[in-house]
């Protein structure tokens, strides 16, 4: 992978801490070229395209490595996967329950109120909205949310 788009990506999990190795490189090419939504399945399938000996298990301890180093978000959006986002910014979501498809749904589409001013010595983190919708696919937030 010695092409430009290879070196971006290598530098870019250098300056996330991690050692790229081929099998963390496959794994980002499918994830961090774009801002994507995926389940493990999913990028193990677009990740083999570029190493087809990559394993499962490989897959998912890269995926829990780029979750720990900040350059993906886990989405639990129906209890039985989880969805991989590689837009780390904050946002909500739009999921389709019929065809398990994910959008962004910006910040500003969506307001949260009613947070408890005091959470007993908790600290907020943040506050992930995920929206479940029919009717998604292939479009994007409508304009009325974005």
């Amino acid at each position: 992978m010695h092409t430009e788009r290879g070196q971006a990506m290598q530098q870019k999990l250098r300056a996330a801490g991690i050692q790229p190795t081929l099998q963390r490189l496959a794994v980002a090419g499918s994830l961090l070229v774009r801002p994507v939504h995926m389940t493990a399945e999913q990028v193990m399938s677009a990740a083999r395209f570029q190493l087809p000996s990559l394993s499962r298990a490989t897959v998912y301890a890269v995926l829990q490595l780029f979750v720990r180093q900040g350059l993906l978000k886990e989405l639990p959006v129906d209890g039985a996967s989880t969805v991989y986002d590689s837009n780390t910014s904050p946002h909500h979501h739009l999921y389709d329950v019929e065809t398990g498809e994910v959008a962004d749904l910006p910040m500003s589409g969506l307001q949260v109120m009613g947070l408890p001013e005091s959470l007993g010595g908790l600290q907020l983190e943040g506050v992930d909205v995920i929206v479940r919708v029919r009717g998604l696919r292939g479009r994007t937030a409508p304009a009325a949310l974005a």
